[in-house]
């Protein structure tokens, strides 16, 4: 038996606020936070902005190079100018001996540029004020330890499953779909929560799955963006959003999603899991017929060239 519930739109003011400032405060929070990735993972490979490199480096890390040369080309590379930054890598190069380590300049560089961060009051970042710490940085570049993903992963998860279990909550009090695309649409930031704490792991062995952190991280990011907007227009807005002018309800979104899937061929099937595996196989579809197809097209006619050369 189904039960009554109030929706967003019937709801009293003060929980309207509440609600609302609660949404706000979150969304504020996720900026910041694509800001921050902006700042760290984006300049990895030692330019502003997302890529896959980024990623790769991050994670996989860049094994042509050390820890510290990567950070310093990279994330750190505003942190010193390049005088300083290349006294360090050559010391680095020469082999980073603890004997050359204050004759060569490095040390005071340290002491000017990295120390006042990097100390024992860091907070699981290397202690500079240890030869020992310097020296582990000095090795070959082989992305996040084990140690750190596995610190950084449980705190993720138990973070942000909090934050789209309360952002869900005031989205179920929707009227913007029927109660199985609500379910979807709620249940989908959890899943894509765990392909991206995988797709970290994944990519520490092997830098193929680098592809896969970018698009579990779009996926939530489309996820709560959709529920956030919803929520909120519902709440203050229904009336100007969902209703035409003679004060009639707009279609329900899931009326013109529901052609759409007799249209790729899950109109027949019952269960959700089913319905998500034809949208996935019209995915791939799509993606081998505008991306894939002519890619390896244009590789295999390379290869045809240079062997008839």
């Amino acid at each position: 038996m189904a039960r009554e519930f109030s929706s967003l739109k019937q709801l009293d003011t003060p929980v309207k606020v509440l609600f609302t400032g609660y949404l706000t405060t979150v969304a504020v929070g996720y900026l910041f936070a694509l800001i921050q990735i902006l700042f760290t993972h984006g300049m990895a490979d030692g330019k502003f902005g997302l890529s896959i490199d980024d990623i790769v480096y991050s994670y996989y890390g860049n094994r042509s190079g050390t820890v510290l040369e990567t950070k310093l080309n990279g994330s750190m590379k505003d942190n010193a100018p390049e005088q300083e930054r290349f006294i360090i890598i050559q010391w680095i190069r020469d082999g980073a001996e603890e004997s050359e380590y204050r004759s060569s300049g490095v040390a005071e560089i340290f002491t000017n540029r990295c120390i006042m961060c990097h100390n024992k009051n860091g907070g699981g970042i290397p202690d500079f004020t240890k030869f020992e710490e310097i020296a582990a940085v000095t090795e070959q570049d082989e992305g996040a330890t084990f140690s750190s993903l596995t610190r950084v992963s449980h705190i993720h998860l138990f973070g942000i499953s909090f934050i789209f279990m309360f952002v869900g909550l005031i989205f179920s009090f929707s009227e913007t779909s029927t109660v199985k695309y609500k379910c979807l649409a709620i249940g989908m930031p959890y899943l894509f929560l765990l392909v991206d704490i995988l797709s970290w792991w994944l990519t520490k062995l092997h830098p193929m799955f680098a592809w896969l952190v970018i698009f579990a991280g779009a996926g939530m990011a489309i996820a709560f963006a959709f529920m956030w907007l919803v929520s909120v227009l519902e709440m203050w807005a229904f009336e100007k959003v969902f209703l035409d002018a003679n004060g009639v309800r707009y279609p329900p979104w899931s009326t013109y999603v529901e052609p759409w899937l007799v249209r790729i061929g899950s109109g027949k099937a019952r269960r959700l899991w089913d319905k998500l595996r034809y949208v996935g196989k019209s995915f791939v579809q799509f993606c081998w017929r505008q991306w894939l197809h002519p890619l390896l097209t244009h590789v295999l006619n390379k290869l045809q060239t240079y062997k008839s050369n």
